[in-house]
């Protein structure tokens, strides 16, 4: 791979196979943020189809080739925001796809997990997304979502709290 700042630079003079190559990188982890967010596939790459879109419109607005990666995941976790405010708003319920209960090897605790970790409030789930399923660290989390880096740990910290009572009872 060609040296990663080169490639941001050459994406925002409008090298399309810079960009490409940039994306082919970080789509996977794109990918699972969205998916573990939104819980619906579909949702899911329309989010990170929509983030890429509009990430590679304004690319000759990014300051720093260094910030590349948090800037575009800034893009796609408020393409997130955005489908989790629609979520809210409709009267339907969301399908759980996943069976009530399977005994076989701790597939019952992988739904229980799963269904903890959708309970949380849309910025602890998007914060242990970004951390857990992307691998960013808070300092990371605290600049793309516009935090303190302090506020990002004990959010995350209260997240995973609950979910870990929960899975108690």
């Amino acid at each position: 791979m060609e040296n990663y700042l080169q490639l941001v630079k050459k994406a925002k003079r409008g090298d399309t196979d810079a960009f490409a190559e940039l994306y082919s990188g970080i789509y996977e982890s794109m990918y699972r943020f969205a998916l573990y967010t939104l819980h619906n596939t579909s949702d899911a790459e329309d989010a990170v189809s929509e983030a890429v879109t509009a990430a590679f419109a304004s690319i000759r607005r990014l300051r720093s080739e260094e910030a590349f990666k948090s800037w575009i995941f800034r893009i796609l976790s408020n393409k997130c925001r955005d489908r989790l405010r629609e979520y809210a708003n409709r009267n339907e319920e969301l399908r759980e796809d996943m069976p009530e209960s399977e005994p076989e090897s701790g597939l019952v605790e992988c739904i229980q997990v799963r269904r903890l970790f959708f309970e949380l409030s849309d910025e602890e789930r998007l914060i242990i997304s970004l951390h857990q399923f992307a691998g960013y660290t808070s300092r990371e989390i605290a600049e793309i979502l516009n935090m303190n880096e302090n506020t990002v740990r004990s959010r995350e910290s209260r997240g995973l709290k609950k979910m870990a009572v929960k899975m108690k009872d």
